[in-house]
């Protein structure tokens, strides 16, 4: 009996598991694309710059707020994890507070993104190119609302 169950409950479990798999490459793939035909980084960079975005984005906002992004975006946990790891961007962005205090948030945060670029081979001009168009990807998949909420942490 035993036996029997595994037989047909480890196909329904492998099919799920490789689902739900696909799914999130599938929802992240058309953003991940347009970085790459567009700016010319590589899969591992569009990946790695827009999870960078997306969790400095997610210490900016509030819970509520970040979950309304998430759940609009499907996909933005696998991005969040392809980031390069680096300090806490809580602690870079209380330690660079008075130099933020004198500039926009978008030149915040490019000063706070730029070491995750760096550690993808990226030089911190790129993160203004990859903003604009992380934008435009949340305004298509989640509507104005998800764009404005990105945008308020970002720019």
């Amino acid at each position: 009996m035993t036996k029997l169950l595994c037989r047909l409950y480890l196909p329904i479990l492998f099919l799920f598991i490789f689902g739900a798999v696909c799914s999130t490459y599938a929802d992240t793939g058309d953003l991940v694309k347009t970085l790459t035909d567009n700016l010319g980084v590589t899969k591992e960079q569009a990946s790695g710059g827009a999870g960078a975005i997306f969790k400095y984005a997610k210490s900016k906002l509030s819970a509520d707020d970040f979950s309304m992004v998430a759940k609009a975006l499907p996909g933005t946990y696998s991005l969040i994890s392809a980031a390069p790891k680096t300090g806490s961007f809580a602690n870079l962005s209380s330690g660079l507070k008075s130099f933020s205090n004198s500039q926009s948030n978008s030149a915040a945060a490019i000063s706070s993104l730029a070491g995750s670029f760096s550690k993808l081979g990226m030089n911190a001009d790129m993160v203004g190119k990859f903003i604009p168009i992380v934008l435009e990807y949340a305004k298509s998949k989640g509507g104005t609302a998800v764009m404005n909420i990105l945008k308020g942490a970002l720019l």
